[in-house]
């Protein structure tokens, strides 16, 4: 089972950085064609509807509800009525999605109003926000199509096409910046509604990559609805809570931009692309173990072995801890040089940058706590524990409102990503603490140990990320692109080399379970 899980979050793993490169890719276009500015604020703003259903319905609580009700099918009582299980709740999904859809469609015009009033003080902003909503809010029901799908490739072990899957969305809104931007004026339309338009095809092209192997595992679409099956009921039961119980990092975000449009042009965008960047080694660390952890859980839950849970969570956080700390440090002490090098072009200019970097050093402080609910919630679920990651992601969302609120006030924009990032770091020690009960303990020396250890190998490697990227700057102090590229990856090779190295000397057995299971997830491709 260890190498199972570390083979599989390595698949994941590999899958979701094609992903989160493409991501990059996809935020680079949009900085180049829109910088910080007023379309690009009405979109994120327009966006930030639909995705915070999307992830609180269609990916959070889908896949905590639906994995573990699957897996159970599945493994008890075998794939037919596994595979009718999953029409009965592909249907139902499209059926509440759908009037989610068109209830938004009908009140975009208050809801946007609602959220971002302060955007009418500029001609046109508001507006735009609601037209763009408008056209996003199908969005939805594609995503939690999109999602179920991917609920069932996991439970039958397959991972590398449904974490490879979201970067549809980004390979079209690269596409259709690149060639449809262009023309959008020339059809009376917003450059910025190509974006949006992209989203939909994103969406279709997530269903499209991971149908043909699920086919392949035996499943048939059927048009088939039963409300009442003890199955989907039981999924709809954990989506109740579960909705809530994963909902801390999107509502802190939702709350954050909100707060964020009362702060001038701009700051809604620099918060939305410090975020992203941030979010990807969450993608990369925190998502790909909590992918794997979560179905073998289940299976641990199925057949009773709580003793083999918590070795699973353990080792899945322990993993976790290993990429996520360095991830954390390297963030920080290298923020401003990463988000020149990435974004600083085309509209996106040097204040862009700082105030990007500032946010983003900020963010990445929650990063391990993001990771570490990624993982843990969902088990949760798995074990029927419903109200304790609700009550978790309660106290968060109320520990986010009033660290936003009085920071952003002493801070400006860069109190509400701390914000954000004290929340997370809340949620995690809460379900941490929460979770000893129903497993037995989550091998609480362990954990400390390796924090520890992990801890001070990244503090290592921070003291020669900075001391390299100096020097690098003293050596090369050009501008251009070349130069910028060589100084950061000077410092990152260097920074690494010694976060390996000190891992060595320390003893550190999760580095070398890291770099196999990347390994093997590069042998499986």
């Amino acid at each position: 089972m260890p190498d199972a899980l570390a083979r599989s979050a390595g698949l994941a793993g590999a899958a979701t950085l094609a992903s989160r490169l493409l991501g990059l890719a996809r935020d680079q276009v949009l900085a180049a064609f829109f910088g910080a500015g007023n379309e690009m604020d009405a979109f994120v703003v327009a966006f930030r509807i639909p995705n915070l259903v999307r992830d609180l319905f269609a990916e959070g609580a889908m896949s905590a509800a639906f994995v573990p009700t699957f897996t159970r099918h599945v493994t008890l009582r075998g794939k037919a009525d596994a595979w009718r299980l999953a029409n009965n709740v592909l249907n139902t999904l499209c059926l509440l999605t759908g009037l989610v859809v068109l209830a938004g469609l009908v009140f975009a015009g208050p809801l946007v109003a609602a959220y971002a009033g302060s955007f009418a003080a500029v001609p046109g902003k508001l507006e735009l926000t609601i037209l763009l909503t408008r056209v996003m809010l199908p969005f939805l029901t594609l995503v939690a199509i999109a999602a179920a799908l991917m609920g069932m490739l996991n439970s039958l072990n397959h991972y590398f096409v449904p974490a490879l899957a979201p970067a549809m969305f980004n390979v079209a809104t690269i596409l259709a910046a690149l060639l449809l931007v262009p023309v959008m004026p020339s059809l009376g339309l917003p450059p910025i509604m190509a974006v949006a338009i992209a989203a939909l095809a994103g969406g279709l092209g997530q269903i499209a990559l991971q149908w043909p192997p699920l086919r392949r595992e035996g499943f048939r679409y059927r048009p088939f609805l039963d409300l009442g099956d003890e199955g989907v009921r039981r999924v709809l039961l954990l989506m109740g809570p579960g909705t809530i119980g994963l909902a801390a990092t999107q509502v802190n975000l939702f709350v954050n931009t909100l707060l964020a449009t009362r702060h001038g042009t701009g700051t809604v965008s620099w918060l939305s692309y410090a975020f992203r960047l941030m979010y990807l080694p969450i993608g990369l660390f925190g998502v790909s173990i909590a992918t794997a952890v979560l179905p073998a859980v289940s299976r641990q839950t199925a057949v009773g072995d709580p003793d083999a849970i918590r070795a699973t969570v353990s080792r899945g956080i322990r993993l976790m801890l290993m990429l996520s700390v360095p991830a954390t440090i390297g963030l920080v002490v290298l923020a401003t040089p990463i988000v020149r090098l990435l974004l600083e072009r085309g509209r996106f200019l040097p204040a862009d940058t700082a105030a990007t970097a500032a946010a983003l050093q900020f963010y990445a402080v929650g990063l391990v706590g993001y990771s570490t609910a990624r993982i843990v919630s969902p088990v949760f679920y798995a074990l029927g524990k419903n109200r304790i990651p609700v009550a978790a992601s309660v106290a968060s969302m109320l520990i986010n409102a009033a660290a936003s609120m009085a920071l952003v006030h002493f801070m400006g924009f860069r109190g509400l990503a701390l914000g954000t990032s004290l929340a997370a770091i809340g949620n995690a020690a809460i379900l941490l603490f929460l979770l000893r009960g129903p497993i037995g303990g989550i091998d609480g020396r362990s954990l400390l140990v390796a924090t520890i250890k992990i801890g001070a190998a990244a503090a290592v490697m921070a003291v020669v990320a900075v001391a390299v990227e100096r020097t690098a700057v003293a050596i090369l102090p050009g501008t251009g692109l070349i130069d910028q590229a060589a100084r950061l990856t000077a410092a990152i090779l260097c920074a690494l080399g010694a976060l390996a190295a000190a891992a060595k000397l320390l003893g550190i057995g999760e580095l070398d379970e890291a770099l196999a299971s990347l390994h093997r997830a590069k042998k499986s491709l």
